[in-house]
């Protein structure tokens, strides 16, 4: 039973206390904290945690084995790299860190101390993108050949109460929302190789919903092309500029077929196939029981992998080449020419998904 301190208890941290606390049953939650007391102190009695400790006080209690760290963006590095010299294991929210350099330190770090680090988005673990992969395994659209996603949205600062995070260092929709995209073309297609992008923000400002001015100090319009090693070429559109649309969020092409990849910010469906010789496409049975929202599943799979001596599937290796991606389309964008690509994600390890929900098994 792996022991945890779960650190941020903002919005995101009710889903992982409600998975972690009530589906997945190797793991369990002994502390949170937060710079908030009260809102620490309301997670924990919502969900019946034990206790409530600072960080440094979980990072001093040998009966924490893993800090869950759900803080915003700008704190991931800090706290991950503290919550590794300390000698814990850490599951972090996306992005592993704000740069490449700070993400490959953390790697290393936990290399050199034998820790394990996980990292969201977990969403390629749930049966929508678990099923795609199985269909691409299977040759169901032969040579893999490209594809082309789509995030696109007008920003987040008329419905979020504090949205200028948004639209800083480490924002943007290829931070916020990049890594479920990418994530899951790497899980599907492997290892990518190099990177070209066009880059752009439309406005200097935005208003939130409360009438304060927040600057915008990041592209906010980003469109990357992405080689995989596979030879498949796929286009990743985000952005933050879009009033309306009605573009298809993620396709990829093959040469026996295509398929409609469902959102990967989700767990479910719908998966659609058309193989070559049809007229249009049909949907595909899920091939797991986490069709619904399963964030953690990443956590309860790093305590198994843990367990069984061997790389968890969202693992800081997957993690530091998203982020090797998402940072080389901003540099492409900004050096006006192709990135060769230097890291390489953690193989999949294919899951055993007719065990009981909430008790994860390899095969």
């Amino acid at each position: 039973m792996m022991k945890i301190g779960l650190v941020g208890c903002g919005a995101i941290s009710g889903i992982y206390l409600q998975k972690l606390t009530g589906t997945f049953t190797n793991v369990t939650i002994t502390a949170v904290a937060d710079l908030n007391e009260s809102r620490a102190r309301e997670k924990a009695e919502q969900f019946g945690i034990p206790r409530i400790m600072t960080l440094d006080q979980m990072l001093a209690d040998d009966g924490i084995d893993l800090i869950l760290n759900l803080t915003t963006p700008r704190s991931h590095y800090s706290i991950n790299k503290k919550a590794l010299l300390a000698g814990k294991h850490v599951y972090v929210e996306k992005p592993l860190a704000l740069t490449y350099a700070e993400g490959k330190e953390l790697i290393e770090i936990a290399q050199s101390k034998g820790l394990y680090v996980g990292c969201a988005p977990d969403t390629f673990l749930g049966a929508g993108i678990q099923t795609c992969i199985d269909l691409i395994q299977k040759g169901a659209i032969g040579k893999p050949v490209g594809g082309a996603t789509f995030m696109l949205c007008h920003g987040h600062e008329l419905w979020h109460p504090d949205p200028a995070f948004y639209y800083d260092f480490g924002g943007g929709p290829l931070f916020d929302m990049g890594p479920y995209y990418v994530t899951a073309l790497v899980r599907m297609l492997g290892r990518a190789e190099s990177v070209v992008s066009y880059c752009g923000r439309t406005y200097e400002t935005r208003t939130s919903g409360k009438g304060e001015s927040i600057p915008v100090k990041v592209d906010t319009h980003d469109v990357g092309l992405i080689r995989f090693a596979c030879g498949a070429i796929v286009s990743v559109t985000t952005s933050f500029d879009v009033w309306h649309q009605s573009m298809p969020k993620f396709h990829l092409f093959g040469t026996e077929g295509t398929l409609k990849v469902p959102d990967p910010n989700s767990f479910g469906g719908p998966v659609e196939l058309a193989a070559r010789d049809q007229a249009d496409f049909h949907t595909v049975d899920l091939i797991t029981p986490y069709a619904e929202n399963s964030r953690g599943i990443g956590v309860s799979e790093l305590a198994l992998a843990c367990e069984e001596k061997r790389v968890n599937n969202a693992s800081g290796y997957l993690a530091l080449h998203v982020l090797e991606i998402m940072e080389s389309i901003i540099r492409s964008n900004a050096e006006h020419r192709e990135i060769v690509l230097e890291s390489s994600p953690s193989e999949l390890v294919p899951m055993d998904w007719s065990a009981p929900v909430g008790q994860l098994k390899t095969k």
